[in-house]
């Protein structure tokens, strides 16, 4: 099994296929030494890169070495959908063959087999988030080719527990087939489909966890809006009560150590930020590990070959790395030397001699090489968009200001090159989530936003990850209140600044983002000029009586961060943009795929029928044959097509000189 490899649990970000990483600082206001971003130089125009290049599949992406160190797996297009290719690591990329044909929906996650003798991915239906896993032989010719569904079941999702390190012919998986709310743990045979279950869910567990060996040891329940740890010693028997953690403290279970004793946990148990400690599985006591003061750990990453603890990643304005391993600081330190991003561990042989590494940044976004360890050769393989160019690309600006109740708050502006940086038309780009955050890196949407002349920003608004509890939980029952006065802060930041055109603002998201873009229209109806909502919720009452069966368990923490629909009946109708519509006066743009799981149509449809009711006019666009954000290219296409000519129309970008 390859090292440093964290399994699919759910959607990957399928529009960008690249992480974020980050830039050099710079805090809000300009020091002495510093030049003010409204009389920064001005850079070369850019040429107008086409759309296409932007959100079309990428020409390639997403590699994996084999366990064994002979191939390389990656996606790529076949006929506009991606799907898995594979080639010897010695003949070269160019030798590669396609070993999927998936036609309706591209391919977006897939692993090899701890002996290297498949490829498991993951489909659904049409964004209906009904996850299949099938099981592909890269040896295989003809009708043997043929991707095999393990979990052939109607209405099911299935997910990756573990790769049992003794059986490679099994998974360890998860499936709702019982029962739509709750996942149960299954052993899977790989070659044939066989399954046999483990652990039956008693109701309230959202998530299973295997020790080193694949064993099922520990789990997390959620007991109203807190996290319930329970243990056991073996691979069978009941379940012990450990720990138990309050919603603030956002508990999670990190790998299991190497002896079996421990295992890590990342929470904010009595501090303010997420830290990684070890938690004795006899005692339930806990010792830290790693730390920051100011911004939450964001990934444990460990030896698959050694069970060791190797770093804990910080997601800070830069990505940061501390090191618990010689040869780890060893290679991030060659590494450093190749390229200016972030560095990347993608996937690793199972002896961890070689590495796949990406490197991230918002100008060479996904370049990835091959380093081999012993040598400290890095060989380069790809890169995902290599149509972009980093001279027509630009470099965000992390910028940090206070909100209007003493907030701290962070975000990312960034600038079209060509034009003087003031009075800018400017598009707010609210992330999703809410309980998500924006980065610095690579983003499709901001680089071709900044290439048609708009100046972007994006705020990591209260309710937001990443900055400890305390500004996370700031958010709770916030929706279209304090958490949209932190977003018309931002934008106010950013006029007093003289950066943008008071006159000149959009605001535009996904998902939550969406739902902030209608509650901005609707509650704030003087501060932006239009509006883009992209699969957001209109009306918080209906959105909380239909979330899929398979969030029941994270029910109670919904209902305590956002609203509960039979006790906050009144708050919720309060902070739902369908029952202000008629206070929208700006040009709105709405679009929705069909298939949501997430956020019914219908949110879309009824905000689109309340518009046309007070006789003000709304564009709507609807893919029928997709989900919560469109996957299919040409969809994306379409989209962002007409998100540019609304933009244009009601914005009118300032010319570049």
């Amino acid at each position: 099994m390859a090292a440093y490899v964290r399994f699919f649990v759910g959607l990957l970000t399928v529009i960008n296929f690249v992480s974020p990483m980050e830039a050099k600082s710079s805090h809000g206001a300009p020091g002495a030494d510093e030049t003010p971003i409204s009389k920064a130089i001005v850079e070369e125009k850019p040429a107008i890169i086409p759309l296409r290049q932007f959100f079309d599949n990428p020409k390639i992406s997403s590699a994996e070495i084999s366990p064994d160190g002979k191939r390389l797996a990656y996606l790529a297009p076949v006929k506009d959908r991606l799907n898995i290719w594979v080639c010897d690591i010695d003949k070269g990329i160019d030798s590669a063959v396609a070993i999927t044909n998936e036609e309706k929906r591209g391919i977006y996650e897939f692993f090899w087999t701890r002996d290297s003798k498949y490829i498991i991915y993951a489909q659904d239906s049409g964004g209906d988030e009904n996850f299949h896993l099938y099981r592909v032989d890269p040896d295989a010719t003809g009708a043997d080719l043929a991707a095999f569904d393990l979990t052939p079941f109607p209405k099911i999702r299935a997910g990756m527990i573990a790769l049992p390190k003794p059986h490679h012919d099994q998974m360890v998986v998860s499936l709702n087939q019982r029962d739509a709310r709750y996942f149960d743990a299954y052993t899977l045979e790989i070659a044939t489909g066989k399954l046999t279950l483990l652990e039956q869910n008693p109701g309230d567990v959202d998530d299973w966890h295997a020790d080193t060996q694949g064993v099922i040891r520990a789990c997390t329940a959620q007991v109203g809006s807190d996290t319930e740890v329970r243990v056991r010693d073996g691979a069978t028997g009941p379940f012990r009560k450990l720990a138990k953690y309050t919603d603030e403290e956002s508990a999670s279970l990190e790998p299991f150590g190497k002896d079996g004793s421990f295992i890590y946990m990342a929470d904010a148990r009595n501090s303010n930020t997420i830290k990684l400690t070890k938690m004795d599985l006899k005692t339930g006591v806990e010792t830290t590990v790693a730390q920051d003061p100011e911004f939450d750990m964001s990934e444990t990453i460990t030896s698959d070959l050694t069970d060791e603890l190797v770093a804990v990643a910080f997601e800070k304005e830069r990505l940061s790395y501390k090191t618990f391993n010689a040869q780890f600081a060893k290679d991030l330190q060659i590494l450093s030397k190749i390229h200016d991003g972030d560095v990347l561990f993608r996937s690793s042989n199972a002896d961890e001699t070689k590495f796949i590494i990406a490197f991230n940044s918002p100008t060479d976004p996904g370049a990835t090489y091959l380093y081999d360890r012993p040598t400290g050769k890095t060989t380069f393989l790809y890169r995902p968009r290599p149509w972009l160019k980093a001279k027509d690309l630009v470099t965000p600006k992390p910028v940090t200001f206070m909100s209007r109740d003493g907030l701290k708050l962070h975000g990312y502006l960034t600038l079209p090159k060509g034009v003087v940086a003031k009075n800018l038309p400017l598009v707010l780009n609210v992330h999703g989530g809410p309980w998500a955050r924006d980065s610095w890196g690579y983003d499709g949407e901001v680089q071709f936003l900044a290439n048609r002349g708009f100046a972007v920003l994006q705020v990591n608004y209260r309710g937001s990850t990443g900055y400890g509890k305390k500004f996370l939980h700031a958010g709770d029952k916030e929706w279209g209140a304090k958490m949209l006065d932190d977003l018309v802060d931002s934008v106010n930041w950013a006029t007093k600044e003289g950066i943008a055109d008071p006159k000149r603002l959009a605001v535009y998201g996904g998902s939550y983002g969406g739902y902030a873009t209608l509650a901005a229209l609707a509650f704030r109806p003087d501060v932006f000029a239009c509006g883009v909502d992209y699969v957001g919720i209109s009306n918080l009452l209906t959105f909380m009586n239909t979330i899929p069966p398979y969030w029941d368990t994270f029910r109670e923490t919904m209902y305590r961060r956002v609203g509960n629909p039979k006790l906050d009946e009144a708050l919720l109708r309060e902070r739902s943009p369908l029952f202000a519509a008629d206070k929208i006066k700006v040009p709105l743009f709405i679009a929705q795929g069909f298939k949501d799981p997430r956020v019914n149509h219908a949110e879309a449809e009824q905000m689109v029928e309340a518009m046309k009711k007070n006789n003000h006019p709304v564009e709507y666009m609807l893919k029928m044959d997709e989900g919560h954000g469109f996957a299919n290219p040409e969809n994306r296409m379409d989209f962002y097509q007409a998100m540019e000519t609304f933009l244009t129309k009601h914005l009118t970008p300032a010319p570049t000189q």
